[in-house]
Protein backbone atom coordinates (compact mmCIF):
# COMPACT_ATOMS: atom_id res chain seq x y z
CA UNK A 1 0.00 0.00 0.00
CA UNK A 2 1.49 3.33 -1.06
CA UNK A 3 2.29 6.32 1.77
CA UNK A 4 -0.05 8.71 0.31
CA UNK A 5 -2.78 5.64 0.54
CA UNK A 6 -1.68 4.94 4.20
CA UNK A 7 -1.88 9.02 5.18
CA UNK A 8 -5.34 9.60 3.60
CA UNK A 9 -6.73 6.46 6.21
CA UNK A 10 -4.66 7.69 9.04
CA UNK A 11 -6.30 11.08 8.27
CA UNK A 12 -9.34 9.73 8.10
CA UNK A 13 -9.63 7.50 11.11
CA UNK A 14 -8.49 10.51 13.05
CA UNK A 15 -11.04 12.79 11.77
CA UNK A 16 -13.92 10.25 12.10
CA UNK A 17 -12.19 10.02 16.01
CA UNK A 18 -10.48 6.87 16.10
CA UNK A 19 -7.87 7.88 17.31
CA UNK A 20 -8.47 8.41 21.06
CA UNK A 21 -7.34 11.85 22.62
CA UNK A 22 -7.57 13.57 25.86
CA UNK A 23 -6.66 17.12 25.04
CA UNK A 24 -9.38 19.44 26.05
CA UNK A 25 -11.81 21.07 24.40
CA UNK A 26 -10.72 24.83 23.83
CA UNK A 27 -12.74 28.08 23.85
CA UNK A 28 -15.24 29.05 21.39
CA UNK A 29 -14.24 32.69 19.60
CA UNK A 30 -15.94 35.18 21.73
CA UNK A 31 -15.54 33.60 25.30
CA UNK A 32 -14.82 35.36 28.26
CA UNK A 33 -11.12 35.32 28.96
CA UNK A 34 -10.09 33.12 32.00
CA UNK A 35 -6.63 32.58 33.14
CA UNK A 36 -4.65 29.10 32.72
CA UNK A 37 -5.03 26.64 35.65
CA UNK A 38 -1.94 27.32 38.17
CA UNK A 39 0.04 24.37 39.83
CA UNK A 40 1.71 25.85 42.97
CA UNK A 41 4.96 24.37 44.88
CA UNK A 42 4.09 23.23 48.17
CA UNK A 43 6.87 23.20 50.73
CA UNK A 44 9.23 23.89 48.36
CA UNK A 45 8.34 21.21 45.81
CA UNK A 46 6.29 20.77 42.32
CA UNK A 47 5.17 17.41 41.04
CA UNK A 48 3.24 17.46 37.98
CA UNK A 49 2.89 15.41 35.08
CA UNK A 50 2.48 16.57 31.35
CA UNK A 51 1.29 14.13 28.66
CA UNK A 52 1.70 16.11 25.02
CA UNK A 53 -0.71 14.99 22.36
CA UNK A 54 -1.83 15.61 18.96
CA UNK A 55 -5.53 16.08 16.96
CA UNK A 56 -6.61 16.94 13.80
CA UNK A 57 -8.47 20.10 13.52
CA UNK A 58 -9.93 21.85 10.24
CA UNK A 59 -7.11 19.41 8.25
CA UNK A 60 -4.60 20.49 10.66
CA UNK A 61 -2.62 19.23 13.78
CA UNK A 62 -2.75 20.98 16.49
CA UNK A 63 -0.80 19.87 19.84
CA UNK A 64 -1.61 20.03 23.79
CA UNK A 65 -0.12 19.85 27.33
CA UNK A 66 -2.62 17.62 28.92
CA UNK A 67 -2.07 18.14 32.76
CA UNK A 68 -5.56 16.53 33.68
CA UNK A 69 -9.32 16.07 32.75
CA UNK A 70 -10.41 19.37 30.96
CA UNK A 71 -6.92 21.17 31.67
CA UNK A 72 -4.43 22.31 29.57
CA UNK A 73 -0.93 23.99 29.74
CA UNK A 74 -1.37 25.10 33.48
CA UNK A 75 0.70 27.75 34.55
CA UNK A 76 3.52 26.48 36.70
CA UNK A 77 4.53 28.77 40.03
CA UNK A 78 7.21 28.42 41.88
CA UNK A 79 9.20 30.28 44.37
CA UNK A 80 13.36 30.58 44.26
CA UNK A 81 14.90 27.69 45.78
CA UNK A 82 11.64 25.18 44.72
CA UNK A 83 12.57 21.81 43.29
CA UNK A 84 10.84 20.77 40.50
CA UNK A 85 9.41 16.83 39.73
CA UNK A 86 7.95 17.00 35.90
CA UNK A 87 7.52 14.13 33.81
CA UNK A 88 6.21 14.07 30.23
CA UNK A 89 5.19 12.00 28.63
CA UNK A 90 5.09 11.39 24.44
CA UNK A 91 1.37 10.34 22.97
CA UNK A 92 1.72 12.21 19.78
CA UNK A 93 0.45 10.28 16.99
CA UNK A 94 3.16 9.69 14.02
CA UNK A 95 2.03 9.54 10.59
CA UNK A 96 3.87 7.96 7.54
CA UNK A 97 3.88 10.88 4.73
CA UNK A 98 5.60 13.34 7.35
CA UNK A 99 8.33 10.68 8.44
CA UNK A 100 11.59 12.81 8.15
CA UNK A 101 15.39 12.03 7.25
CA UNK A 102 16.11 10.22 10.94
CA UNK A 103 19.71 11.11 12.45
CA UNK A 104 20.90 10.27 15.66
CA UNK A 105 21.54 13.19 18.47
CA UNK A 106 23.05 10.69 20.71
CA UNK A 107 25.05 12.08 23.49
CA UNK A 108 27.47 9.61 24.77
CA UNK A 109 27.97 10.99 28.07
CA UNK A 110 24.09 10.98 29.00
CA UNK A 111 22.23 7.50 28.04
CA UNK A 112 19.08 8.87 29.27
CA UNK A 113 19.43 11.44 26.71
CA UNK A 114 20.18 9.55 23.58
CA UNK A 115 17.71 9.89 21.37
CA UNK A 116 16.76 8.98 17.80
CA UNK A 117 14.77 11.88 15.79
CA UNK A 118 11.21 10.74 14.32
CA UNK A 119 8.40 12.77 13.41
CA UNK A 120 6.80 12.61 17.07
CA UNK A 121 10.14 13.10 19.04
CA UNK A 122 9.66 16.12 21.66
CA UNK A 123 10.97 17.63 25.00
CA UNK A 124 11.26 20.74 26.65
CA UNK A 125 12.43 23.91 26.85
CA UNK A 126 12.12 26.36 29.67
CA UNK A 127 12.79 29.60 27.89
CA UNK A 128 14.59 32.35 29.97
CA UNK A 129 15.33 30.28 33.11
CA UNK A 130 18.92 30.18 34.36
CA UNK A 131 19.15 26.30 34.45
CA UNK A 132 21.94 23.97 33.39
CA UNK A 133 21.94 22.56 30.22
CA UNK A 134 22.20 19.00 31.25
CA UNK A 135 19.84 15.76 30.81
CA UNK A 136 16.71 15.79 32.64
CA UNK A 137 16.96 19.87 33.75
CA UNK A 138 16.90 22.24 30.53
CA UNK A 139 19.10 20.13 27.67
CA UNK A 140 17.32 20.66 24.01
CA UNK A 141 20.25 19.36 21.64
CA UNK A 142 19.72 15.88 22.40
CA UNK A 143 17.04 14.83 24.60
CA UNK A 144 14.69 13.19 22.21
CA UNK A 145 11.23 11.97 23.83
CA UNK A 146 9.47 9.66 21.70
CA UNK A 147 6.23 7.47 21.87
CA UNK A 148 6.26 4.48 23.96
CA UNK A 149 9.02 5.81 26.21
CA UNK A 150 8.32 5.91 29.58
CA UNK A 151 7.61 9.23 30.84
CA UNK A 152 10.51 11.15 30.97
CA UNK A 153 11.36 13.35 34.14
CA UNK A 154 12.57 16.63 34.30
CA UNK A 155 14.08 17.34 37.85
CA UNK A 156 15.67 20.77 38.74
CA UNK A 157 15.82 23.50 41.44
CA UNK A 158 15.23 26.90 40.33
CA UNK A 159 18.11 29.02 41.22
CA UNK A 160 18.30 31.24 44.41
CA UNK A 161 18.84 34.28 42.29
CA UNK A 162 16.26 33.58 39.80
CA UNK A 163 14.26 36.83 38.71
CA UNK A 164 10.84 36.71 39.72
CA UNK A 165 8.70 36.79 36.43
CA UNK A 166 7.33 35.44 33.65
CA UNK A 167 8.64 32.20 32.03
CA UNK A 168 7.45 29.77 29.75
CA UNK A 169 7.90 25.88 28.65
CA UNK A 170 7.19 24.53 25.22
CA UNK A 171 8.99 21.59 23.42
CA UNK A 172 12.30 22.21 21.22
CA UNK A 173 13.05 19.36 19.05
CA UNK A 174 15.31 20.44 16.19
CA UNK A 175 13.34 20.65 12.90
CA UNK A 176 9.64 19.79 14.81
CA UNK A 177 9.41 22.94 16.94
CA UNK A 178 7.16 25.23 14.69
CA UNK A 179 4.54 22.84 14.17
CA UNK A 180 4.57 21.93 18.32
CA UNK A 181 4.34 25.14 19.07
CA UNK A 182 2.30 26.71 16.56
CA UNK A 183 -0.35 23.86 17.11
CA UNK A 184 -0.65 25.16 20.67
CA UNK A 185 2.09 23.24 23.15
CA UNK A 186 3.37 26.39 25.61
CA UNK A 187 2.62 27.58 29.06
CA UNK A 188 3.59 30.04 31.35
CA UNK A 189 6.31 29.82 34.16
CA UNK A 190 5.78 32.18 37.02
CA UNK A 191 8.96 32.60 39.40
CA UNK A 192 7.05 34.44 42.62
CA UNK A 193 8.05 37.56 44.41
CA UNK A 194 8.09 40.48 41.76
CA UNK A 195 5.81 42.37 44.74
CA UNK A 196 9.23 42.35 46.64
CA UNK A 197 10.84 44.04 44.06
CA UNK A 198 8.15 46.10 42.48
CA UNK A 199 5.65 46.73 45.65
CA UNK A 200 3.32 49.01 43.14
CA UNK A 201 1.75 45.33 42.10
CA UNK A 202 0.74 44.16 45.58
CA UNK A 203 -2.37 43.51 46.08
CA UNK A 204 -3.53 44.35 42.16
CA UNK A 205 -5.82 41.71 40.44
CA UNK A 206 -3.23 39.61 38.37
CA UNK A 207 -4.11 38.18 34.79
CA UNK A 208 -1.68 35.56 32.94
CA UNK A 209 -2.65 36.18 29.22
CA UNK A 210 -1.09 33.87 26.55
CA UNK A 211 -1.03 34.94 22.79
CA UNK A 212 -0.43 32.08 20.89
CA UNK A 213 -0.93 31.54 16.87
CA UNK A 214 -2.34 28.63 14.77
CA UNK A 215 -1.48 26.70 11.52
CA UNK A 216 -4.53 27.91 9.73
CA UNK A 217 -6.73 30.66 11.99
CA UNK A 218 -6.63 33.28 13.83
CA UNK A 219 -4.32 34.28 16.94
CA UNK A 220 -5.42 33.24 20.51
CA UNK A 221 -5.60 34.68 23.52
CA UNK A 222 -5.40 31.89 26.59
CA UNK A 223 -7.07 29.63 23.66
CA UNK A 224 -9.80 32.03 23.09
CA UNK A 225 -9.60 32.55 19.20
CA UNK A 226 -9.30 36.15 18.25
CA UNK A 227 -12.19 36.58 15.45
CA UNK A 228 -14.55 35.35 14.79
CA UNK A 229 -16.13 37.62 17.37
CA UNK A 230 -13.33 39.09 19.78
CA UNK A 231 -12.39 37.57 23.30
CA UNK A 232 -13.94 39.27 26.43
CA UNK A 233 -11.54 40.55 29.01
CA UNK A 234 -13.40 41.61 32.16
CA UNK A 235 -12.46 44.08 34.89
CA UNK A 236 -13.89 45.94 37.61
CA UNK A 237 -14.95 49.39 37.06
CA UNK A 238 -11.94 51.66 36.85
CA UNK A 239 -9.80 48.35 38.49
CA UNK A 240 -6.19 48.47 38.10
CA UNK A 241 -4.87 45.46 37.15
CA UNK A 242 -1.14 43.20 37.09
CA UNK A 243 -0.97 41.52 33.40
CA UNK A 244 1.53 39.17 32.58
CA UNK A 245 1.95 38.82 28.52
CA UNK A 246 3.55 36.42 27.12
CA UNK A 247 3.86 36.12 23.20
CA UNK A 248 4.34 32.46 22.81
CA UNK A 249 3.74 32.67 18.83
CA UNK A 250 5.95 30.73 16.63
CA UNK A 251 5.97 33.61 13.87
CA UNK A 252 3.83 36.66 14.82
CA UNK A 253 5.78 39.85 16.17
CA UNK A 254 3.04 42.17 17.98
CA UNK A 255 2.86 45.96 19.41
CA UNK A 256 0.35 45.78 22.26
CA UNK A 257 -1.47 48.47 22.87
CA UNK A 258 -4.78 49.14 25.29
CA UNK A 259 -7.61 52.03 23.97
CA UNK A 260 -10.52 52.74 27.14
CA UNK A 261 -13.31 54.60 25.43
CA UNK A 262 -11.56 54.95 21.94
CA UNK A 263 -8.03 56.48 23.52
CA UNK A 264 -4.80 55.17 23.95
CA UNK A 265 -3.82 54.28 27.54
CA UNK A 266 -0.52 54.62 29.26
CA UNK A 267 0.50 51.33 30.32
CA UNK A 268 2.91 50.80 33.58
CA UNK A 269 5.85 48.49 32.64
CA UNK A 270 7.57 46.84 35.46
CA UNK A 271 9.50 44.06 33.84
CA UNK A 272 10.73 42.76 30.15
CA UNK A 273 11.27 38.85 29.86
CA UNK A 274 11.13 37.88 33.17
CA UNK A 275 13.13 40.33 34.55
CA UNK A 276 12.19 43.26 36.48
CA UNK A 277 13.24 46.75 35.09
CA UNK A 278 15.70 49.12 37.38
CA UNK A 279 13.37 51.66 36.94
CA UNK A 280 9.42 51.06 35.81
CA UNK A 281 8.67 53.00 31.99
CA UNK A 282 5.77 54.51 30.90
CA UNK A 283 4.62 53.82 26.88
CA UNK A 284 1.17 53.73 25.32
CA UNK A 285 2.66 50.25 23.17
CA UNK A 286 4.48 47.59 24.33
CA UNK A 287 6.22 45.64 21.14
CA UNK A 288 7.15 42.09 22.11
CA UNK A 289 8.97 39.38 19.62
CA UNK A 290 7.69 35.68 19.72
CA UNK A 291 8.93 34.57 22.90
CA UNK A 292 8.70 37.91 24.40
CA UNK A 293 7.08 38.61 27.85
CA UNK A 294 6.09 42.09 29.42
CA UNK A 295 4.14 42.90 32.99
CA UNK A 296 2.71 45.64 33.12
CA UNK A 297 -0.21 47.88 34.85
CA UNK A 298 -3.14 48.94 33.47
CA UNK A 299 -6.61 50.11 34.41
CA UNK A 300 -9.94 49.11 33.08
CA UNK A 301 -12.84 51.02 31.87
CA UNK A 302 -14.99 52.65 33.89
CA UNK A 303 -18.49 51.80 34.78
CA UNK A 304 -20.47 52.53 30.94
CA UNK A 305 -17.14 52.35 29.24
CA UNK A 306 -15.40 49.62 26.27
CA UNK A 307 -11.77 48.95 26.18
CA UNK A 308 -10.04 47.07 23.15
CA UNK A 309 -6.36 45.13 23.70
CA UNK A 310 -4.72 45.08 19.88
CA UNK A 311 -1.77 44.36 18.01
CA UNK A 312 -0.59 47.56 16.21
CA UNK A 313 0.98 45.51 13.95
CA UNK A 314 4.79 45.51 13.03
CA UNK A 315 7.12 46.14 10.21
CA UNK A 316 8.39 43.07 9.39
CA UNK A 317 10.76 43.77 6.21
CA UNK A 318 10.62 43.45 2.80
CA UNK A 319 10.82 39.93 3.03
CA UNK A 320 8.58 39.40 6.06
CA UNK A 321 5.59 38.25 6.22
CA UNK A 322 3.65 40.63 7.38
CA UNK A 323 2.21 40.81 10.87
CA UNK A 324 -0.80 43.02 10.54
CA UNK A 325 -3.20 45.16 13.20
CA UNK A 326 -5.54 43.25 14.29
CA UNK A 327 -7.92 43.24 17.73
CA UNK A 328 -7.20 40.84 20.28
CA UNK A 329 -9.74 41.04 23.10
CA UNK A 330 -12.48 43.72 23.91
CA UNK A 331 -12.02 44.62 28.13
CA UNK A 332 -15.36 45.44 29.59
CA UNK A 333 -16.37 46.29 32.83
CA UNK A 334 -18.34 44.22 35.49
CA UNK A 335 -18.73 43.62 38.83
CA UNK A 336 -15.55 41.39 39.54
CA UNK A 337 -12.29 40.21 37.97
CA UNK A 338 -13.35 36.61 37.57
CA UNK A 339 -10.75 33.47 37.68
CA UNK A 340 -8.02 35.99 38.55
CA UNK A 341 -5.31 36.14 41.28
CA UNK A 342 -4.47 38.72 43.50
CA UNK A 343 -1.14 39.61 44.16
CA UNK A 344 0.09 39.56 47.78
CA UNK A 345 0.99 42.45 49.93
CA UNK A 346 4.45 42.37 50.65
CA UNK A 347 7.29 44.75 51.88
CA UNK A 348 10.12 45.80 48.94
CA UNK A 349 13.03 43.85 48.99
CA UNK A 350 16.08 45.34 46.73
CA UNK A 351 17.08 43.68 43.73
CA UNK A 352 19.68 41.26 43.93
CA UNK A 353 20.64 41.04 39.85
CA UNK A 354 23.85 42.11 39.48
CA UNK A 355 24.53 44.95 37.35
CA UNK A 356 26.41 44.20 34.52
CA UNK A 357 26.44 48.00 33.06
CA UNK A 358 29.88 48.88 34.72
CA UNK A 359 31.19 45.22 34.03
CA UNK A 360 34.30 45.28 31.37
CA UNK A 361 33.74 42.70 28.77
CA UNK A 362 37.14 40.22 28.18
CA UNK A 363 35.68 39.61 24.45
CA UNK A 364 34.00 41.28 21.66
CA UNK A 365 31.73 38.96 18.90
CA UNK A 366 30.17 40.00 15.33
CA UNK A 367 27.32 37.71 14.59
CA UNK A 368 25.19 38.29 12.02
CA UNK A 369 21.88 36.61 10.32
CA UNK A 370 21.61 36.06 6.71
CA UNK A 371 18.92 34.12 4.31
CA UNK A 372 18.89 32.58 1.17
CA UNK A 373 15.39 32.53 -0.02
CA UNK A 374 14.66 29.91 -2.12
CA UNK A 375 11.79 28.50 -4.34
CA UNK A 376 9.39 25.24 -3.46
CA UNK A 377 10.43 25.43 0.34
CA UNK A 378 14.21 25.44 -0.04
CA UNK A 379 15.01 28.51 2.06
CA UNK A 380 17.62 28.24 4.26
CA UNK A 381 17.98 30.63 6.93
CA UNK A 382 21.71 31.45 8.96
CA UNK A 383 23.33 32.91 11.72
CA UNK A 384 26.96 32.99 11.55
CA UNK A 385 29.91 34.17 13.87
CA UNK A 386 32.12 36.42 11.58
CA UNK A 387 34.55 35.01 9.54
CA UNK A 388 33.05 31.50 9.75
CA UNK A 389 31.25 30.33 6.93
CA UNK A 390 27.02 30.23 7.23
CA UNK A 391 26.06 26.99 7.73
CA UNK A 392 22.48 25.45 7.78
CA UNK A 393 22.58 24.11 11.65
CA UNK A 394 23.04 20.37 12.30
CA UNK A 395 23.20 19.00 15.61
CA UNK A 396 26.07 17.18 15.16
CA UNK A 397 27.90 20.53 14.24
CA UNK A 398 30.48 21.39 16.62
CA UNK A 399 30.43 24.79 18.64
CA UNK A 400 30.55 27.91 16.46
CA UNK A 401 31.77 29.99 19.98
CA UNK A 402 34.15 28.59 23.07
CA UNK A 403 34.09 30.59 26.03
CA UNK A 404 34.97 30.06 29.53
CA UNK A 405 32.71 30.27 32.84
CA UNK A 406 33.07 33.70 34.49
CA UNK A 407 33.29 35.54 30.80
CA UNK A 408 31.60 38.35 29.89
CA UNK A 409 31.46 39.40 26.30
CA UNK A 410 29.68 42.13 24.28
CA UNK A 411 27.95 40.67 20.98
CA UNK A 412 26.80 42.56 18.22
CA UNK A 413 24.75 40.85 15.81
CA UNK A 414 23.71 42.56 12.53
CA UNK A 415 20.63 41.29 10.37
CA UNK A 416 21.70 41.14 6.85
CA UNK A 417 18.31 39.94 5.46
CA UNK A 418 15.65 41.64 4.08
CA UNK A 419 13.19 40.63 6.97
CA UNK A 420 12.87 40.67 11.03
CA UNK A 421 14.62 38.37 13.45
CA UNK A 422 14.52 37.71 16.92
CA UNK A 423 18.00 36.58 18.88
CA UNK A 424 17.38 34.31 21.73
CA UNK A 425 19.78 32.39 23.86
CA UNK A 426 19.12 29.61 25.98
CA UNK A 427 20.15 29.29 30.08
CA UNK A 428 20.79 33.35 30.52
CA UNK A 429 19.62 36.59 30.10
CA UNK A 430 22.03 39.57 27.94
CA UNK A 431 22.01 43.01 28.88
CA UNK A 432 21.14 44.87 25.43
CA UNK A 433 23.21 48.20 25.94
CA UNK A 434 23.29 49.50 22.22
CA UNK A 435 20.95 49.48 19.09
CA UNK A 436 22.35 50.45 15.67
CA UNK A 437 26.07 51.37 17.21
CA UNK A 438 24.02 53.94 19.94
CA UNK A 439 24.23 53.19 23.28
CA UNK A 440 20.98 53.26 25.52
CA UNK A 441 20.45 55.75 28.17
CA UNK A 442 18.47 52.43 30.04
CA UNK A 443 20.56 49.15 28.93
CA UNK A 444 17.71 46.31 30.13
CA UNK A 445 18.15 42.44 30.52
CA UNK A 446 16.23 40.58 28.28
CA UNK A 447 16.23 36.95 26.54
CA UNK A 448 14.91 37.65 23.17
CA UNK A 449 15.23 40.71 21.20
CA UNK A 450 13.67 41.74 18.08
CA UNK A 451 16.13 43.03 15.12
CA UNK A 452 14.59 44.91 12.07
CA UNK A 453 15.35 43.64 8.58
CA UNK A 454 17.44 45.37 6.52
CA UNK A 455 15.88 48.21 3.70
CA UNK A 456 18.20 47.24 1.05
CA UNK A 457 20.45 50.67 1.63
CA UNK A 458 22.65 52.04 4.63
CA UNK A 459 24.56 50.12 7.66
CA UNK A 460 22.44 46.74 8.61
CA UNK A 461 20.35 47.22 11.16
CA UNK A 462 21.84 45.56 14.97
CA UNK A 463 22.02 45.25 18.56
CA UNK A 464 24.81 45.08 20.81
CA UNK A 465 24.12 42.67 23.95
CA UNK A 466 26.70 41.68 26.96
CA UNK A 467 26.59 38.32 28.21
CA UNK A 468 27.64 37.36 31.15
CA UNK A 469 28.92 33.52 31.41
CA UNK A 470 29.59 33.84 35.29
CA UNK A 471 27.03 31.73 36.68
CA UNK A 472 28.03 27.61 37.09
CA UNK A 473 24.68 27.21 35.32
CA UNK A 474 26.03 28.32 31.97
CA UNK A 475 28.56 25.54 31.69
CA UNK A 476 28.05 22.94 28.78
CA UNK A 477 27.10 23.03 25.46
CA UNK A 478 23.78 24.87 24.57
CA UNK A 479 22.16 26.88 21.63
CA UNK A 480 21.50 30.71 20.28
CA UNK A 481 19.00 30.90 17.63
CA UNK A 482 16.20 33.31 15.66
CA UNK A 483 12.82 32.45 17.75
CA UNK A 484 10.56 32.19 14.32
CA UNK A 485 10.39 29.25 14.65
CA UNK A 486 10.44 28.56 10.73
CA UNK A 487 14.16 30.13 10.86
CA UNK A 488 15.20 27.98 14.11
CA UNK A 489 13.93 24.68 12.30
CA UNK A 490 15.59 25.61 8.92
CA UNK A 491 18.98 26.05 10.04
CA UNK A 492 19.21 29.77 12.13
CA UNK A 493 21.07 28.67 14.75
CA UNK A 494 24.51 27.26 16.44
CA UNK A 495 26.06 26.04 19.58
CA UNK A 496 27.74 27.91 22.31
CA UNK A 497 30.25 25.56 24.41
CA UNK A 498 31.15 27.46 28.35
CA UNK A 499 34.20 25.77 29.52
CA UNK A 500 34.44 25.28 33.57
CA UNK A 501 36.86 27.98 34.74
CA UNK A 502 39.43 25.48 35.99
Amino acid sequence: MCKSLIYFILILLVSLGAYAQSCPTRPAPGSTVTDPVAIYSQNGLLTASLTIENYLSSGFFLYCYAYQTGVEAPTLRLNPGDKVNLTLTNEIQQFASSEPSMHNHAEPANVDCNGTMTSSSTNLHFHGMNLAPKCHQDETLYTLINPGDPPFPYQFAVPANEPPGLYWYHPHPHGLTESQVIGGASGAFIVEGIEKIKPEVAGLTERVLVLRDQPSGPMTINFVPTSPGAPVINTAPSEKQFWRVLNAEGEVFVKLQIKINGQPQTLRVVALDGYPLKTDYLTTSIELPPAGRAEFIMQGPPSGGTGTFSTLGVDTGINGTPNPPQLIANILPSGNSAQANHMPRQDAAKAQAASLISALPVATRNLYFSEYLGSNGNSQFYITVQGQKPKFFEPSDPPAIVTTQGSIENWTIQNQAEEIHAFHIHQLHFLVVAINGVALKAPYMADTIAIPGWTGKGPYPSVTLRMDFSDPQNVGTFVYHCHILLHEDNGMMAKIQVNPSN
